[in-house]
């Protein structure tokens, strides 16, 4: 049996591949195909979907983040696997064949997965409200092994103003190690690279192309040892990042019509999900509309609408008809036309914005916010507040890296509706040279297929 090394290139598309010649060399001597995905095209709705088979309506992962409506919260980008419904492909290739043996390297729900190798990025939360970069590894002498030769995960370069390379060389790394000391019959690699400058600066320019090259070139080494290990090498992607110019505030609209509110603590203001008659969860380019009364709907969706930007709003049965209709989507959930995305801002005053809205926050704001990744270009202090905030953590002085903007005038690239063209889409090269009967008839291999793809590669039918 041959392992499968199975990487997730986020933001892979086929325009991008023309100058990724490490990775056009996967389907040389193999098969390329159109990836379809699912809406929404965000991370932990796509992968989800990938490892079960299943779409969110099934395995209930309807975005990077939902309101939890037993808690009367909004989280996103939570870690633990219990969250996705569903029998997991290595679980499924265990019941035929006990001892098979799986590894993740930073796919999203780790914690909790009953892979055998795990790292998942997992800061280390101190007392004294100071937040170091670390991993979570499992075994938990992986952790050690790990970052004794690697040193830290280089965490405030995988998100924020600072994410680049190094983060994905980071992971290559420690793929790498696991695949030559392990060698697990499957082998989960998330590459996140591209997400950064497409999403600054958009796909289609300079800084798109050279994060392509940087992306192919970390990956040249990993490639090799899975050709030496005899390994199948299947590549794919979630989504592809498409240009925008033009954001949507739902939750700004809902407020001015009376249908969201607000507290006040020290000044700012905080989304008040309990009292709301109505609010958005943002999400790249969809976003869930949560109505408490039913009688409220018709008006909610009326109302968003009619918002510049906006295409569609799904209701119950819209949703069902792309997958999307699981208890924890939105009474109603909103799609972006193809040059727009949605912010999670609620405030109508900058100077009542919550302190968390300036910084790298993901798992406070309300909603998926892309201008993390930018110093605020409007604060001419900005560099000097980021150099004396890291003196302060190097002297043990509590701080708050308030340096991110409160506009995402400045992003230019988005994703999350499905693809209009299927070169700003999705995806997929495997080095098999067997192509799947529908594969060879269509081009086109389905989000859903992917599931049965890795248990037909690794010889399981």
């Amino acid at each position: 049996m041959k392992p499968v090394v199975l990487l997730d290139v986020v933001g892979l598309t086929p325009a991008l591949l023309t100058h990724m010649p490490n990775l056009r060399s996967i389907a040389q001597d193999g098969w390329r195909a159109e990836l379809g995905t699912v809406l929404p095209a965000v991370t932990c709705s796509v992968q989800s979907t990938f490892l079960t088979g299943t779409t969110p309506a099934e395995h209930g992962i309807v975005g990077n983040g939902w309101y939890f409506r037993e808690l009367g919260e909004v989280f996103l980008w939570r870690q633990h696997n219990g969250l996705v419904g569903g029998e997991k492909v290595w679980e499924a290739a265990r019941r035929s064949r006990p001892g098979y043996t799986a590894a993740n390297v930073c796919w999203w729900y780790a914690m909790g997965a009953t892979t055998d190798f795990t790292i998942t990025p997992r800061p280390i939360y101190h007392a004294d409200g100071r937040k170091s970069p670390d991993c979570y590894a499992r075994p938990p002498e992986l952790h050690d092994e790990l970052t004794a030769e690697l040193g830290a995960f280089p965490l405030f370069n995988y998100w924020g103003p600072t994410a680049g390379i190094t983060s994905t060389r980071w992971i290559v790394a420690a793929a790498r190690r696991i695949l030559h000391r392990h060698r697990p019959d499957l082998l989960l690699c998330y590459i996140p690279h591209l997400d950064y400058d497409l999403q600054r600066y958009g796909p289609h320019g300079p800084q798109a192309r050279a994060a392509a090259v940087e992306v192919d070139r970390a990956l040249a080494g990993l490639l090799a040892d899975a050709r030496g290990a005899g390994a199948t090498v299947v590549v794919l992607s979630e989504y592809g990042i498409t240009p925008v110019r033009r954001q949507v505030h739902l939750n700004r609209a809902l407020r001015q019509e009376g249908m969201l509110e607000v507290y006040t603590q020290a000044g700012m203001e905080y989304l008040d999900p309990w009292t709301s008659r109505a609010f958005a969860v943002a999400d790249h380019q969809v976003a869930h509309l949560y109505v408490r009364d039913d009688a409220d709907l018709e008006r909610v969706r009326d109302l968003v609408t009619a918002q510049p930007g906006v295409d569609e709003v799904l209701d119950r049965a819209g949703q069902a008809s792309f997958g999307l209709d699981h208890p924890r989507a939105g009474d109603l959930v909103a799609v972006a036309e193809p040059d727009s995305w949605f912010t999670y801002y609620y405030w109508l005053d900058d100077q009542r914005a919550p302190d968390f809205g300036r910084g790298v926050e993901i798992h406070r704001k309300p909603g998926y916010d892309p201008a993390e990744l930018f110093l605020d270009p409007d604060d001419r202090w900005v560099r000097a507040k980021a150099a004396m905030n890291l003196l302060k953590k190097k002297t043990g002085l509590r701080y708050a890296m308030n340096v991110v903007p409160l506009d995402g005038r400045f992003v230019r690239g988005s994703h999350g509706r499905l693809p209009d063209d299927p070169d700003d889409g999705p995806v997929l090269l495997c080095s098999d040279p067997r192509v799947p009967t529908d594969v060879e008839r269509t081009g086109r291999l389905a989000a859903t297929d992917v599931h049965d793809l890795v248990l037909q590669l690794s010889g399981i039918n």
